[in-house]
């Protein structure tokens, strides 16, 4: 399955080796981190192995400007035990506020929508990160309910805003 997208702007592909540099200028900003559910990365190698552990068959995209190919943010879409296809995003704060997240994020659920089947989908934001929520709202998401997730290694728990979205 070609798990390469292409939009106006950005070439979202799987993640390499070769990303470490770039991935590491946000995987390890503590700004970029705050409603993260992973811990900052303290190194390089630490961003190393994360690139290194992930399945090569995940649909775990890097967002690669077409300009330069400087890698400027990742995410991944990928089918929950409800069935419904979970969206996720991260993205380094020099590029904030210019559009990339949504552009994308609309892209992974073109491609799921696309090449998985996948009609329904979720994903949630913590409330404070209005930002975040804004990118939802672009996409087409809508209000599900209010809750929580914690960081992985339960050392923050944070108020969240659920939603969803179905496409026919």
């Amino acid at each position: 399955m070609n798990r390469t997208i292409e939009t106006e702007r950005l070439i979202l592909r799987p993640l390499t080796i070769d990303d470490t540099d770039d991935v590491f200028e946000w995987a390890g900003d503590p700004i970029v981190n705050r409603y993260m559910p992973y811990p900052v990365h303290e190194n390089k190698d630490v961003t190393k192995a994360w690139i290194s552990q992930i399945d090569p068959e995940t649909n775990e995209f890097c967002f690669s400007l077409k300009t330069t190919g400087k890698v400027i943010g990742s995410g991944s879409i990928h089918q929950e035990a409800d069935g419904r296809y979970a969206v996720g995003y991260n993205l380094n704060r020099q590029y904030w506020g210019s559009g990339y997240a949504t552009e994308a994020a609309k892209a992974m659920i073109r491609w799921a929508y696309d090449n998985l089947n996948a009609r329904d989908f979720k994903s949630c934001h913590a409330t404070a990160n209005t930002a975040s929520g804004n990118v939802l709202r672009k996409c087409g998401f809508q209000f599900e309910k209010y809750g929580q997730y914690d960081r992985y290694d339960g050392s923050k728990t944070y108020d969240a805003t659920f939603l969803s979205m179905h496409l026919e």
